[in-house]
């Protein structure tokens, strides 16, 4: 039995427990998580994959029929419903054949990651019947890693620390931005192939680094989450690169963050930067199992406090197949870290209208701590 069908078996019993008759997953990181398989055409262009899971019998995909053919090679599950665009019906019709089996049973959906357009679809034709929602047994699932899980994710930390050797082999004054993205394109995608089989294993497993970079330099550090653009890089800018959205590697998707100064920084600028890193240090210090997610947050904001800055956001967040999973490391979450769960941790000051410092790693919680994924150094560096 593979890793994904032990999932579906297990989700399976989770759902016995909570007498849940069916489960309609309609999010793509939970339908990889279940089955193994991804589809490049989504709902974004009309063309929604989706899987059924009975508490008890075979779960079915439905998916469209030009990704049928790479969905029957991905995963274990055997009933693969195809559909074509402007006929019989397309997935509504075979979805609605599936749900009616089950209007006497209460149905789990996703509540918050559900498309709308699957969502409106669910209402007009079963209106009456009742929904649960199903988002905390499949989340909780997610949480704990395994170790092969965690394996694949220090392969995806090396991915990104090649990201960012590469950007340091090519910061310096007068090179543009978007040059320095180019490079961290390139470094992780060649890092990416050197851990992928040229055999069937890794088939359908693309190294290439994609998505638009995080990127920005001087008084744009105050922006956190501005792209890379054409802008030069002069004597004493900060350069903050962020590599959420783009360090993915097999569906792992890690958060990672570094920063450097082009040929000089300044006492505010470095004193700010060491206040980043000691925050981020102190909620490290702190994590390990039986901690709540809060009090890692909690420790990073007494840091900033201390020194005199204003805490702007979450200290982290749980990562995984998803940029977000849970729990969050921030003031109200009570949950307790577990060995197994997975995070980035971030430390970050902004000085509005100046510049901004940032750091961020992404780790896994052991029995006695944490362990870095991402095992690269931060302190202050300046590039010239």
């Amino acid at each position: 039995m593979s890793t994904f069908e032990d999932r579906a078996v297990e989700l399976q019993r989770r759902m016995a427990d909570e007498h849940v008759g069916v489960m309609l997953l309609s999010d793509p990181d939970s339908i990889y998580y279940i089955s193994g398989y991804w589809g490049y055409l989504g709902v974004e262009f009309g063309r929604p994959t989706l899987i059924v899971v009975p508490q008890v019998g075979d779960c079915t995909i439905i998916t469209p029929l030009m990704e049928s053919g790479m969905a029957s090679n991905m995963t274990w599950i055997q009933d693969i419903r195809k559909w074509e665009d402007g006929i019989d019906g397309e997935w509504m019709s075979l979805l609605g054949e599936l749900l009616n089996q089950y209007r006497q049973a209460s149905l789990a959906i996703e509540r918050l990651l559900i498309p709308a357009l699957v969502s409106e679809f669910l209402r007009s034709e079963f209106a009456s019947e009742k929904f649960v929602d199903g988002s905390r047994m499949l989340g909780e699932m997610r949480m704990i890693k395994s170790p092969d899980e965690i394996a694949v994710m220090r392969q995806a930390g090396q991915v990104a620390v090649a990201m960012t050797q590469a950007a340091e082999g090519i910061i310096a004054e007068g090179v543009p931005e978007y040059e320095v993205a180019l490079a961290v394109i390139a470094g992780g995608t060649r890092k990416a192939a050197e851990f992928l089989s040229p055999g069937d294993e890794d088939r359908f497993v693309s190294p290439t680094i994609h998505n638009l970079q995080i990127l920005q330099s001087g008084h744009d550090t105050c922006f956190v989450h501005r792209r890379s653009s054409i802008r030069r890089l002069e004597r004493g800018d900060p350069i903050y690169l962020c590599y959420c959205g783009i360090a993915n590697f097999k569906q792992y998707k890690l958060g990672f963050d570094r920063e450097y100064f082009v040929a000089e920084v300044s006492d505010e600028q470095a004193r700010a930067y060491e206040v980043t890193i000691n925050a981020q240090l102190a909620a490290l210090g702190t994590m390990r199992p039986g901690v709540t997610a809060e009090q890692v947050h909690l420790a990073a904001e007494t840091v900033y406090r201390d020194a005199g800055f204003e805490v702007g956001y979450r200290t982290g967040r749980g990562i995984g197949y998803s940029l977000l999973e849970q729990p969050e490391l921030k003031r109200g979450d009570q949950t307790s870290l577990q060995t197994g769960m997975t995070f980035a941790v971030d430390g970050g000051i902004t000085v509005a209208g100046q510049f901004g410092t940032r750091v961020g790693d992404s780790v896994v919680v052991t029995d006695i701590g944490f362990e870095y994924l991402t095992p690269y150094p931060k302190d202050l560096r300046v590039l010239s």
